[in-house]
């Protein structure tokens, strides 16, 4: 593990639903946990300004602050942002993290554009073609990681052979396990199963020295038999969107079955902890963000409804991934494994 006499991060002010309030309360909730960390607070200045006064952050030795006059909007194109807005704080944060001026960089803004600009910009590591996010998903016996959950979603067999690599060694440290049992999602447990891609791709991870468990089908992976999902973009973001819509369905239902008559709303009352409890099995707050797995830096992104909490513990990721030495280790496993791995990477 990498030791830090001072690390800094660049934190994006103005990403995600709620800001640049939730970013700057939840910044301030971070603080007393990273004494070593300088942050550099990304937006618009005079926004800035006005929070980091109610939070008595003003002049805080611990924040810089970088102007960033434009926003990306949730629902702008990435390429639009890109090329558009470069003067955006998703923008601003990547290209700080290009030059090594911060050590990790947080957003809960635009997932797309944040993919642009950090491929643009800060670029991958040798050996990885492709970015892939690790989004942390709950199990029946505790969770597991999905990879890649939306960030590259047309994907080759070597592309998804190195995501398999890369949430290898994000799992080591999240789950603390040596070897985590890592699938490849399919529509079968049998090697015969599945799409083109699929079938490759398992005749590749078969030769990988990871725990490869085979096959795995989108109902079983939250039974808790596998710590590490492999998927291309496309097919991980709806595995991961069809989740986070049925967790919120699931809900309303409950509560809609549960008001029907008097006997049950009342239970439902002296239950009410117990759902508090399955509630907080998908919340994503607790996470706080997923790491942008395969860039030359540590990027960890955010929910865009991310609450103050989300924020804190995206921060927390981003450091402990700098401390975990996270790029340094997938660039030893690739090594490892380059006669695999590396075979058909792109120049």
């Amino acid at each position: 593990m990498q030791l830090f006499e001072q690390m800094k991060i660049a934190v994006d002010a103005m990403g995600g639903d709620f800001a640049p309030g939730v970013v700057i309360e939840g910044l301030a909730d971070a603080i007393p946990d990273h004494p070593d960390c300088i942050f550099v607070l990304v937006g618009h200045q005079e926004k800035i300004a006005f929070y980091l006064d109610k939070y008595g952050l003003s002049g805080h030795p611990q924040i810089e602050v970088v102007h960033a006059q434009t926003v990306c909007e949730m629902s702008e194109l990435s390429a639009t942002a890109l090329r558009g807005k470069k003067d955006c704080p998703i923008t601003v944060c990547a290209r700080l993290l290009k030059e090594k001026s911060v050590d990790a960089m947080v957003t809960p803004g635009h997932t797309g554009a944040t993919v642009a600009a950090t491929k643009v910009l800060v670029r991958n590591l040798p050996g990885v073609d492709r970015a892939a996010l690790a989004a942390s998903m709950p199990s029946q016996t505790g969770r597991f990681l999905l990879v890649d959950a939306g960030a590259t979603p047309d994907s080759t067999s070597l592309n998804l052979v190195q995501y398999a690599l890369m949430g290898n060694i994000y799992a080591q440290y999240l789950f603390n396990v040596e070897r985590p049992k890592v699938g490849l999602l399919s529509v079968g447990g049998e090697d015969v199963k599945g799409n083109e891609l699929t079938k490759e791709t398992f005749k590749l991870l078969e030769k990988l020295p990871i725990n490869f468990i085979g096959n795995v089908e989108a109902d079983t992976a939250f039974e808790g038999d596998v710590d590490v999902v492999v998927a291309d973009g496309f097919v991980g973001n709806v595995l991961l969107k069809g989740a986070e819509g049925l967790a919120r369905s699931t809900m309303v239902w409950l509560k809609r079955v549960l008001k029907k008559n008097i006997f049950r709303l009342m239970w439902a009352l002296l239950a009410q902890n117990a759902f508090r409890e399955l509630k907080a099995y998908g919340a994503s707050d607790v996470i706080g963000g997923a790491p942008l797995l395969g860039i030359n830096g540590i990027c960890i992104i955010g929910h865009g409804s991310s609450n103050p909490l989300a924020v804190k513990n995206a921060i927390r990721v981003a450091a402990e991934c700098v401390r975990f030495n996270l790029n340094g280790k997938i660039l030893a496993a690739l090594d490892e494994c380059s006669d695999v791995a590396l075979k058909q990477t792109e120049k």
